[in-house]
């Protein structure tokens, strides 16, 4: 059984940074693709960051270049910092792993989600 419990949201300043975690016990980080995704209310979560099993990193449009998804393998923890935050980053951020790569080749998430961490930016 996999468990994902995400940490690290609170409120800041536009402006400001967060780090988020996420641990994990079921499943390897190393050996898989994983991700972060965010939701706002009446809205679908939406993938920020994913880190392939072979390193390969993408990121949302709305995000990259401000923040940084990376994973520390001896600790099964994955993270990601978040810099220059705006107050449409404002959401709860879930972790996601493992997720399966599509025969289309985009990544999905099937599991079950963790409580996720809010992060609110304030302007």
């Amino acid at each position: 059984q996999v468990t994902l419990v995400e940490s690290g949201g609170g409120l800041v300043q536009a402006g400001g940074s967060l780090r988020l975690s996420c641990a994990s016990s079921g499943v390897s980080f190393r050996a898989n693709a994983v991700g972060w995704y965010r939701q706002t209310p009446g809205e679908q979560r939406e993938l920020v960051a994913r880190i392939s099993r072979v390193g390969t990193i993408y990121y949302a449009d709305s995000v990259k270049g401000r923040f940084a998804i990376s994973r520390d393998n001896a600790k099964n923890t994955m993270y990601l910092q978040m810099n220059s935050l705006k107050p449409e980053d404002t959401a709860v951020y879930y972790c996601a792993a493992p997720l399966q790569l599509s025969s289309t080749g985009s990544y999905y998430y099937r599991g079950s989600w963790g409580q996720g961490t809010q992060v609110t930016v304030s302007s």
